[in-house]
């Protein structure tokens, strides 16, 4: 006889809480990494249609790394739906005003486009700084490698 396949059950999962530190981590490299716990791709009884992801605390925002020139090439575009509602900002003034939207914008784009993105978004908690309010919660200190 061979192994069996064990599938998750919605009510079995649990969801844990991690704290990140981005403090000179590469923007691209945190984002890919929390989007792959929100989404629970880093556990063997990963299954897509299975919401098994973790709440991810990303603290230190305003010290994320980004490589080469991006702080002043790197343009985030948004759009107001009115005629010339098209603005155009710099990374550099966005870490300025909203430092977490840089981390926020990455990991969105790294989700699937659909209704999980926006529910796994919930699940993200980004601060500038050093200090968050979750501390109830006991999240456990994740190391990227």
């Amino acid at each position: 006889m061979g192994t069996k396949t064990t599938i998750p059950r919605e009510q079995d999962v649990s969801h844990e809480w991690l704290m990140i530190d981005a403090a000179g981590v590469p923007a691209g490299r945190l984002a890919s990494r929390v989007a792959d716990v929100l989404r629970g791709k880093d556990k063997p009884t990963y299954t897509p249609h299975i919401d098994a992801g973790a709440f991810v605390v990303v603290i230190n925002a305003e010290k994320v790394k980004l490589t080469g020139r991006k702080e002043d090439q790197k343009i985030y575009q948004r759009y107001s739906g009115y005629p010339d509602g098209l603005k155009r900002v710099t990374a550099r003034a966005v870490r300025a005003r909203h430092p977490e939207r840089i981390i926020e914008h990455a990991v969105r784009g790294m989700l699937p486009d659909n209704h999980t993105r926006r529910r796994l978004m919930t699940r993200l908690k980004v601060y500038a700084g050093a200090e968050h309010p979750h501390a109830a919660q006991q999240p456990r200190e994740m190391k990227l490698a």
